[in-house]
């Protein structure tokens, strides 16, 4: 392992460079330059103390120690090494593998790796290495066969935090195969403390192997290496220790060598700084379908379990998408919009459970789809853009492949072509195809949610799932991705389904607005009645909440009274009745169902606000 330049700017950084490159110029040179010493026998200088000619003395066939030391470092470091390469290897394949399979295959393998790891590794090691047989090979396979858990457990640990990143959901929506998932979205984020732990795990093998050649269990004669040597010398420690002194002092310096650049790597990195799919049963199949609809859902619902009992943060949900229609879903924070749109593209957090009666997605009724014909459907018939585009997109990968990774994988696209495509979606949304060969920190936050689009526009969807797409940029950037948007709709004829919770920007952007209150629907209404024919009292308490340059500055903004619900106790009647200026008796006890007022307007409330001319928000 080479230490990049920025690594050294410390005393122990020096240090730890100058032992890695003698120990690669032993091993390379020391053969060449003793191998005939360290080999020749002569029986005249058998056992001899150290001298002149024998500085560490000689064996018992008279061959010099220190030559025979210098040119053992090539046989201890190569096995040492490619152990932990083994072991490294499997390890990581084992554990990080926990964040890209299914919640059955995920419990099979942690407890899998928590059983591995309930053995001590030497013991593992001794054992194996009897069992494969006395030899550098049975050797190097048991101690990588004992490094496995170890490596296994911290990637299972670091994957697991990939695992519940924006980007990897992001490359789920794409229907990437898992191997896919594994090797550019979940290793390359990983990759960084796992070789640290790599660097010193060597250090370690080494020792071991050491330990193993000293019980005569790792190099066997005529080949030697600093354990095999050290066995030879302990025999007269006692009358003369240079002998045995001498390949113990190679097997501290080589361990000590690679502690310290493991040392150095994690110094330099912290200088540095810093979707699962869980279907308890199969779904029954949809009710019947309405023609010309991109989006059907009825009676969406969603069951999270918490230490103190399930909660629905999503119940009875029921919309419906037609092409080129934008249609809005607003509601405070934790009202179950995103939840929703996650249910929607079968990417729930882990132990989450979604029922419905209907959810087809152009025409198609995934509940009748297979798993891989399901994860088709909805890579190419959907797109998700989400609330922070610097956390969805892979901060390892270049634009070029996160934009080309979906065609390859579901339109037989080759590389040229996918390129291509992938400069011109970046035209078409008013970027310069030049982006493709940046990595997301290169970008503003404006252009890594129009790279966003631009991956969704890539497999042509049907719906565009915009959840939040505006929340983190500002004024200027909100109205450039809305007319993109736009665009895009009246170009492409997609649904998009937009998320917020800014109720002027959706009643100026969308068509429709639904109203989600405590994971409930509320009010459906056309977005240019929104400020004057709003009839829920939450509606028009969202409304009259939003900034009014006419407004008395003296006098406070108005906000919506008290808190929402909590989940976990539910009242039987209307979720916004504690806070209503309007509630009657009844609203406590019968929760009202979603009527319609007339054939665009629907609204739950048993005493809905009269219609009356209210000022424009601007």
């Amino acid at each position: 392992m080479s230490i990049p330049r920025g690594y050294l700017r410390s005393p122990m950084a020096w240090i730890s460079a100058v032992m890695l490159v003698s120990l690669v110029v032993l091993a390379l040179a020391a053969p060449l330059l003793w191998g005939t010493a360290a080999d020749r026998p002569d029986p005249s200088a058998v056992l001899r103390g150290p001298s002149a000619a024998h500085p560490f003395g000689t064996d018992d066939l008279g061959r010099d120690v220190l030559a025979r030391v210098l040119t053992a470092t090539r046989p201890s470091l190569l096995p040492a090494l490619a152990a932990t390469l083994l072991g490294a290897t499997g390890g990581v394949l084992l554990g990080s593998a926990t964040a890209v399979v299914g919640r059955r295959s995920r419990r099979l393998l942690s407890s899998l790796i928590s059983l591995l790891l309930a053995f001590p590794a030497l013991l593992v090691a001794l054992v194996l290495a009897v069992v494969f047989g006395a030899g550098t090979g049975g050797a190097v396979l048991a101690l990588a066969v004992a490094g496995v858990p170890g490596f296994a457990r911290l990637a299972q640990t670091l994957a697991a935090a990939v695992a519940g990143t924006d980007h990897l959901a992001a490359a789920r929506v794409l229907g990437l195969r898992r191997h896919r998932l594994l090797w550019r979205h979940v290793l390359p984020n990983i990759a960084e403390p796992l070789l640290l732990a790599a660097t010193t795990a060597a250090g370690t093998a080494l020792v071991a192997l050491s330990g193993l050649s000293f019980l005569g269990l790792g190099v066997q004669p005529p080949g030697y290496d600093w354990g095999q040597l050290l066995n030879q010398g302990l025999e007269r420690i006692y009358a003369e220790p240079l002998p045995a002194l001498a390949p113990g002092l190679a097997i501290l310096y080589a361990a000590l060598a690679f502690q310290l650049l493991g040392e150095v790597l994690a110094g330099h990195a912290a200088r540095r700084g810093p979707a699962v799919r869980t279907p308890a049963r199969p779904p029954a199949p949809s009710g019947p379908a309405e023609d010309g609809l991109v989006l059907q859902v009825e009676d969406l619902s969603v069951e999270l379990p918490t230490p103190d009992g399930p909660v629905r943060p999503v119940r009875g949900v029921s919309l419906a998408l037609r092409p080129a229609e934008i249609v809005g879903l607003v509601g405070e924070s934790g009202s179950g919009k995103s939840l929703t749109a996650l249910a929607i593209a079968d990417l729930l957090p882990e132990r989450a459970r979604a029922s419905r009666r209907t959810l087809r997605l152009l025409g198609a009724d995934l509940a009748t789809l297979t798993p891989a014909q399901r994860d088709r459907h909805l890579a190419t018939g959907l797109a998700m853009v989400f609330q922070n585009p610097a956390s969805a997109l892979n901060p390892s990968l270049r634009i070029a492949t996160q934009l080309t990774e979906a065609v390859r994988a579901h339109r037989g696209a080759s590389r040229a072509q996918a390129a291509a495509q992938a400069a011109e979606a970046l035209r078409r949304v008013a970027l310069p195809p030049s982006l493709l060969r940046s990595r997301p920190h290169q970008l503003s936050g404006g252009q890594r949610q129009r790279v966003m689009i631009a991956a969704g526009l890539m497999v042509r969807p049907g719906l565009i799932i915009a959840d939040e797409p505006t929340t983190a940029l500002d004024v200027t950037v909100q109205r450039q991705i809305t007319r993109l948007l736009s665009e895009i709709r009246r170009e492409t004829s997609a649904a998009i389904l937009f998320i917020s919770h800014d109720i002027a920007l959706v009643g100026e952007f969308c068509e429709r607005v639904l109203v989600m209150y405590a994971g409930a629907l509320v009010e459906t209404l056309p977005a240019d009645r929104l400020t004057t024919g709003a009839r829920h009292p939450y509606t028009r308490a969202l409304v009259a909440s939003v900034p009014d340059l006419a407004a008395d500055r003296d006098r406070p903004l108005p906000a919506v009274e008290g808190a929402p619900p909590d989940p976990l106790t539910p009242a039987p009647g209307c979720p916004f009745e504690p806070r209503c200026p309007r509630r009657l008796d009844r609203c406590a006890e019968q929760a009202p169902p979603l009527d319609g007022l007339d054939a665009v307007h629907r609204v739950a409330c048993w005493n809905p606000a009269p219609v009356t001319v209210a000022a424009v928000p601007s």
